[in-house]
C-alpha cells in the first residue's frame, strides 16, 4: 500500500498563477482554488492525480472534490479532465463521490466549461454559482 499524506499547497501569483490545493486524507475533502495558469501544468497536477489514484484504489473512503477556480488555462483544463475521469471511474466502482464546482455566476464561459466536463466524463458536478 502506498503511503499517502495530505497535500497542502499555498497558491502564488509570482511569474505564474499557482492554485491553492488542500487534499485531506482523513476527511476525503480535496479542494483546488484560486487561479491556475502555470508553466509546467502537468508537473504541478501529476502528484494530485497520483494521490487521487492511490486514494480511489486503496483508501476507498468517501471523496468530496471541490473546485473554486476563478481562472485556469487550457493545459490546466486537460489536467482537470484527467482528475474528473479518475473520480468518475471511482464512482462507477461504487465509490462515494461528490463534486462541487463554485464559479462566478456572471462567468458564462466557466459555466459552459463545467457543463462540457459533465458531458465528457458522465460525472454529476454540482454547479454552485456565487456572486462576487
Amino acid at each position: 500500500m502506498a503511503e499517502l499524506e495530505d497535500i497542502v499547497i499555498e497558491g502564488s501569483h509570482k511569474n505564474f498563477f499557482t492554485p491553492n490545493v488542500n487534499f485531506n486524507l482523513q476527511t476525503g475533502i480535496c479542494e483546488i482554488s484560486g487561479e491556475s495558469f502555470l508553466e509546467n501544468t502537468v508537473e504541478f497536477y501529476q502528484p494530485l492525480i497520483d494521490w487521487l489514484k492511490v486514494y480511489t484504489d486503496e483508501i476507498k473512503r468517501p471523496l468530496a472534490f471541490i473546485i473554486k477556480l476563478t481562472y485556469y488555462n487550457t493545459s490546466t483544463s486537460r489536467c482537470l479532465l484527467d482528475i474528473l475521469n479518475i473520480i468518475k471511474e471511482y464512482e462507477e466502482s461504487d465509490g462515494e463521490v461528490v463534486v462541487n464546482w463554485h464559479y462566478d455566476e456572471n462567468d458564462i464561459d466557466m459555466e459552459e466549461d463545467i457543463e462540457d466536463y459533465m458531458i465528457d466524463t458522465g460525472l454529476k458536478i454540482n454547479l454552485i454559482p456565487e456572486s462576487e
